[in-house]
C-alpha cells in the first residue's frame, strides 16, 4: 500500500444485496441489512487507507418502483441506520452529509438526517456522503431551478454562469468530484448516479456482491485505479 496513490474521493454503487441473500436462501431484506453493515466496515477501512471522501448510493429516485414491502423494509432499515450512524460518526470522527431530495422521505427520517448532519458537521475524519432518494438527472434539474430563481431575483447574471458556479447548486457543492467509482455485483452502468461529477472519474466494476465487499476488495479497486493514466482530456504521460 505504501507505493499506491490513494484516491481522494471514492464513490460506490452498492449493488447485489438481493442476489447475495437469494444465494443464501434468505429474503432480500436480509441482504440489505447485511449490506448496511458492510458500509460501516468500508468506511473504517477507507479512512485507514487515507481516503478523504466516500460517497455511497443507498437509495435512488427509481428505487420507489420496487415492491412496496421491500421499500417499507428499506425505510425501516434506513431509520435504524440513521440512529447507528449518529453513534459511529461520533466514535470515528466522521462528517456525514446526505445528498438527494430528502423532502420525499418520512418526516422522522428528515429530522434524523438534520440531526446527524448537524452533530457531525465539525468532525474532521472521513467525509461520508450517503445518496438517499438521489438521481443524477433529478439533481441537475433541481440545480437548474435554483439557478433560474437566482437569475430571476437578480442575485446572479448570465455571465456569472460557469461550470464552477453551477456546481454550487448541486448536492455535492464543496465536495471534490470522485476519483474512482466502484460498482459491485457485475453490473456495468452508472444508473443515474453523479452524472455531472463522474465526467473524468475512473470506473471499476467487480463481480463481488456488496455484502462480501471488504478491505481486500477495496485494495484491488485502488490497485486498478493506480494502473490508469488520468489525462483529463489531455495527452498525459504514457
Amino acid at each position: 500500500m505504501d507505493n499506491l496513490k490513494i484516491p481522494e474521493h471514492i464513490a460506490i454503487i452498492l449493488d447485489g444485496n438481493g442476489r447475495w441473500a437469494k444465494k443464501k436462501f434468505m429474503p432480500r431484506n436480509y441482504g440489505h441489512a447485511q449490506g448496511s453493515k458492510a458500509v460501516e466496515k468500508i468506511c473504517e477501512e477507507a479512512h485507514r487507507l487515507g481516503v478523504k471522501y466516500l460517497t455511497v448510493y443507498a437509495f435512488s429516485t427509481e428505487n420507489w418502483n420496487r415492491p412496496q414491502d421491500e421499500v417499507d423494509a428499506l425505510m425501516k432499515l434506513l431509520r435504524n441506520y440513521m440512529k447507528d450512524c449518529l453513534k459511529t460518526s461520533s466514535k470515528n470522527n466522521m462528517k456525514v452529509r446526505i445528498i438527494g431530495d430528502i423532502s420525499k422521505l418520512g418526516e422522522d427520517i428528515q429530522n434524523s438526517i438534520k440531526e446527524l448532519e448537524a452533530t457531525s458537521a465539525q468532525n474532521t475524519g472521513l467525509n461520508f456522503q450517503v445518496a438517499l432518494n438521489y438521481g443524477g438527472r433529478d439533481e441537475i434539474i433541481r440545480g437548474m431551478k435554483a439557478l433560474a430563481k437566482d437569475l430571476m431575483d437578480n442575485r446572479i447574471c448570465i455571465d456569472d454562469i460557469t461550470e464552477e458556479k453551477y456546481t454550487e447548486y448541486l448536492d455535492t457543492k464543496q465536495i471534490p468530484d470522485p476519483d474512482l467509482l466502484i460498482r459491485t455485483s457485475g453490473e456495468q452502468r452508472i444508473s443515474n448516479f453523479l452524472l455531472w461529477q463522474l465526467a473524468y472519474t475512473e470506473f471499476y466494476f467487480t463481480d463481488t456482491l456488496w455484502p462480501d465487499f471488504n478491505k481486500d476488495e477495496l485494495v484491488k479497486a485502488i490497485e486498478y485505479y493506480n494502473s490508469r493514466v488520468r489525462k483529463f482530456g489531455g495527452i498525459g504521460s504514457e
